[in-house]
């Protein structure tokens, strides 16, 4: 996992960019049983968060998205089946191809496991300024310690997130 972390006071564009998104992404997923929410940091009013619009999409079945690859494409993502191996739950595609990259796509299933938690750490945040504040600190400080060093910013955020993740998800 290469590439700079970089990351950036909370900007005020960004929900508008999530909705203009969203509207593309519905021509795609607009079946029953399918939802679009804005997940990640930049989701979270007043954030710190690296500007990449996390969205999540919400399938009943995983093969409905491989279906929907060519789809996808043709809305300028690049599906990356690589990271698979380490999230098989997910379908994942990222925008625009070379980087800065501005957009990430996670297709998972509606009410899974994964699904579930990003929602249940996405609204605690929204719902708790102080900790959505330490979490930027803390995002701030490791992405100055692991700017060349994605594993390590991820690794270094994965207690914070599991710390919340045992209160809000039984």
């Amino acid at each position: 996992m290469t590439g700079t972390v970089r990351v950036v006071a909370w900007r005020s564009e960004w929900p508008e960019l999530f909705a203009r998104e969203r509207a593309r992404l519905a021509t795609v997923f607009d079946g029953p049983g399918e939802r679009i929410e804005h997940v990640g940091s930049t989701s979270v009013a007043g954030l710190a968060a690296k500007p990449i619009i996390d969205i999540m999409v919400g399938v009943k079945a995983l093969d409905d998205v491989e279906a929907r690859i060519g789809a996808l494409e043709a809305l300028g993502y690049q599906y990356v089946p690589q990271y698979e191996s380490e999230i098989p739950e997910r379908r994942y595609f990222r925008r625009p191809h070379r980087r800065p990259r501005t957009h990430h796509v996670h297709c998972v299933v509606l009410g899974g496991r994964l699904w579930t938690r990003h929602l249940a750490f996405r609204d605690y945040l929204r719902a708790h300024p102080d900790d959505a504040e330490a979490y930027g600190r803390l995002k701030r400080r490791l992405a100055r310690r692991s700017a060349q060093d994605r594993r390590a910013y991820l690794e270094g955020k994965d207690p914070f997130i599991r710390r919340i993740l045992e209160e809000v998800v039984s």
